[in-house]
């Protein structure tokens, strides 16, 4: 077999160990923090994007932060994931959250249009982005789970 590509040996990469735990932490947050909002257990949203805290904020930096402790700061795969980060970042706060706002209004003029045609009927996804705030708490979860893996 190659050299890291056994699945188990994927698991000693603590890198990619930090993204992933991040990610899962942040998606279980999601069902936890939406229980207490809300008063019911929504189990889609672990899989589910949208919402607290922004689990692909918590993966890329938990990547940048894990890279920078293991790798270092000033190598060339530390500057590969803080811009990874920060596109990932931008597009959750901006151009995802734009096109989930878009959505609530597509939906609610094809709620009020009475002779809508049967193929609008349908609606569409509006949980796509996060404020800065979702982002924030993705990053400062992110920033934890590198530094503890």
């Amino acid at each position: 077999m190659i050299k890291g590509f056994a699945a188990v040996e994927q698991w000693n990469n603590r890198m990619l160990l930090a993204a992933v735990v991040a990610w899962a932490a942040a998606q279980v947050l999601k069902v936890v923090i939406d229980l207490i909002r809300n008063r019911r257990i929504q189990f889609e949203r672990l899989v589910g994007s949208g919402g607290m805290p922004s689990s692909h904020t918590s993966l890329v930096i938990a990547l940048v932060t894990s890279v920078g402790k293991y790798v270092g700061v000033n190598s060339a795969m530390f500057a590969i994931a803080m811009v990874f980060a920060m596109v990932t970042m931008y597009d959750a706060a901006g151009v995802r959250r734009a096109a989930g706002e878009q959505a609530k209004i597509l939906n609610y003029m094809m709620d009020n249009w009475k002779n809508a045609p049967e193929m609008f009927k349908r609606n569409l996804k509006e949980f796509l982005g996060h404020t800065p705030v979702q982002v924030f708490a993705g990053a400062v979860l992110g920033l934890g789970v590198g530094l503890l893996i």
